[in-house]
């Protein structure tokens, strides 16, 4: 058995991150593609999103971890 994860530079920020490939929290850029962000990132958009009265993003507890390479497809 083996784990994987996938290391992204933050669509918000640039910095090298490492997460779930599964459940990494993610945006949509100007032509609907998804990006991915950071943890620090997506706390500051959640904080946005609830300003402008939106629902915030979900962010599994394991977004930021390696998974079960079974997982990934």
């Amino acid at each position: 058995m083996g784990y994987a994860f996938v290391t992204f530079a933050c669509y918000a920020c640039g910095h090298v991150m490492m997460a779930n490939p599964v459940r990494v929290p993610s945006v949509k850029d100007a032509s609907g593609t998804r990006q991915p962000v950071c943890g620090p990132c997506m706390d500051r958009i959640n904080t946005k999103r609830k300003d402008l009265g939106l629902p915030p993003h979900k962010i599994h507890a394991d977004a930021y971890e390696a998974c079960d390479e079974s997982e990934v497809r």
